[in-house]
């Protein structure tokens, strides 16, 4: 959801609300994410921005869960 509200340049705070996290949760992945070079601060500017490399991984999930959601739930259902 991170790399999502950030798809166009987001602050923050716009990162937060949109991705429903509290501030602490906010600081620790967004961390992780430009560690991991999938998020990045656009010079000059409190705008972050998915890197390429995040981009590729945002449309790879979003292909993974399409991919899962035709599954036949009744074949594939967890009896709990």
């Amino acid at each position: 959801m991170m790399l999502d509200s950030a798809r166009a340049g987001a602050t923050k705070t716009k990162i937060m609300y949109k991705a429903y996290l509290s501030y602490s949760q906010l600081v620790e992945y967004l961390t992780y994410l430009k560690n991991n070079e999938l998020m990045a601060l656009i010079e000059g500017t409190d705008l972050y921005r998915p890197t390429e490399k995040g981009l590729k991984f945002l449309n790879m999930s979003v292909e993974l869960c399409e991919m899962v959601a035709t599954i036949n739930p009744e074949k594939h259902r967890i009896e709990i």
